[in-house]
């Protein structure tokens, strides 16, 4: 019973969601940088792993997992992205559907990090795994990916009824392929996820730099204005990975929003990286947030 409710409960938590009202601010496209995910840059607020007990791995990865080599990490990146390509793009085909394809996005794009907590609640049922810091990671991120999906939803994206259909259904069977995964072997799960992530990342960078001026006609959504700057940030700073100090996005118009969006998958892409190599992940909200020497972004 405690493995069946471990497992099943994220999965009703899928297809929930909620819609609020709109309004964003104008920043410049060319001041956002992305940092390429090589090892050099990858989280920034990460400790060394103690290496005295086995209980001490730095993260589930280093315990549960097996390295993968880079035929496999190049069949993950082929997979995502002909999947994108041949399918995904193909039925959110059209400008008047980009709101619905990053409704879809955002609705399966939080699915893993529903799999990650199941998997890691049922190893700390049995004993396995006691690094409660990690579950909060990912459910800041999953708190993450849920705020695009309300804001997606108040622009629009959830209203026709096929689109909710198919991606609440593929966003249900992925769970569970994602829970499989990462009970196998958690590396190879974020690093599926890694190439997911890069591909948001790369779909909302383009969006943004087709279209600054229309986006900069609007507010951005309330919903968007409360998580990125004037509610409790505490969830929004759990899950960053750049660096110890808090980010702010602007948020006034609808163009810092979809910035804001597309530097938070940037965020996730290093956060599964990092979470790949043998390094002890901490947040800004951790006593022991600091950067490695050998990490820092001059």
């Amino acid at each position: 019973m405690i493995l069946l409710n471990s497992l099943l409960l994220p999965a009703f938590l899928i297809t929930s969601g909620a819609a609020f009202t709109v309004p964003c601010q104008v920043t410049n496209l060319s001041k956002q940088a992305f940092i390429p995910v090589e090892k050099s840059y990858f989280p920034l607020h990460a400790v060394e792993p103690t290496q005295d007990l086995d209980k001490d791995y730095a993260n589930p990865s280093m315990k549960f997992g097996k390295p993968l080599d880079d035929n496999m990490k190049e069949f993950n990146k082929f997979t995502v992205g002909f999947l994108k390509g041949s399918i995904f793009d193909n039925i959110f085909k059209g400008k008047d559907r980009d709101y619905a394809r990053f409704y879809a996005l955002e609705t399966i794009a939080r699915v893993p990090y529903f799999s990650y907590l199941s998997v890691l609640h049922l190893y700390e049922t049995l004993g396995k795994w006691r690094k409660a810091n990690y579950i909060k990671i990912h459910f800041a991120e999953s708190w993450n990916e849920m705020h695009h999906l309300l804001i997606m939803e108040e622009l629009g994206g959830a209203d026709n009824f096929f689109d909710r259909f198919l991606a609440q259904h593929i966003a249900v069977v992925y769970y569970w392929i994602v829970v499989c995964l990462y009970i196998w072997n958690p590396i190879m799960a974020y690093n599926l996820n890694q190439a997911i992530e890069e591909h948001a990342f790369s779909t909302y960078d383009v969006f943004v730099k087709e279209n600054p001026e229309e986006l900069g006609k609007y507010p951005a959504p309330a919903i968007a204005k409360e998580y990125y700057r004037d509610g409790d940030l505490y969830m929004f700073d759990e899950f960053q990975t750049g660096t110890c100090e808090p980010r702010r996005p602007k948020m006034v118009t609808l163009y810092d929003c979809f910035v804001a969006i597309r530097d938070d998958e940037a965020e996730h892409v290093k956060t599964m990286a990092y979470l790949q190599e043998d390094v002890e992940l901490t947040s800004k909200n951790d006593e022991a947030c600091e950067i490695p020497p050998d990490m820092l972004i001059l």
